[in-house]
């Protein structure tokens, strides 16, 4: 069974990409297209406060004509985050994004973030693992 930390692994080393709550939303903004990434976590005296992806600029920023170099992050984010552990099983992962409506998942050890995993890491690591299933079955059956 596939667990969170092979994703983790996969992925940059220390790629915690995170913005303050008081940080405007244009600073958030700009990390995100600077890494290519669609969500950063919102970290407040290193504890995780919240997420804020391009969903919630969209629906509460641009939606709501909120200004991105005017408007705090702690405006737009999302608060109540949902997170996961290193050792949950991808498949809870992909439940809970599915049910949810998530995009992202926040991966604490402890109280400390460690990561975060998207759904294209999810959906990615799922058909490694099936394709890897396929080639073992058929050189079983070969040999």
């Amino acid at each position: 069974m596939l667990k969170v930390s092979q994703i983790l692994a996969s992925k940059a080393k220390n790629a915690v990409y995170a913005v303050a709550p008081s940080q405007m939303v244009i600073e958030a903004l700009e990390l995100m297209a600077a890494r290519n990434i669609g969500a950063v976590m919102v970290i407040e005296h290193d504890r995780l406060v919240g997420i804020f992806s391009e969903r919630d600029y969209a629906r509460k920023g641009i939606l709501k004509d909120r200004k991105a170099k005017s408007t705090p992050v702690s405006e737009v984010m999302t608060a109540n985050v949902f997170t996961v552990r290193p050792e949950d099983s991808i498949e809870d992962c992909m439940q809970l994004m599915s049910e949810r409506k998530f995009r992202h998942l926040p991966v604490l050890e402890g109280s400390e973030v460690v990561g975060i995993i998207s759904i294209s890491d999810v959906v990615t690591a799922i058909i490694q693992e099936q394709q890897f299933r396929i080639q073992s079955l058929e050189q079983y059956i070969v040999s």
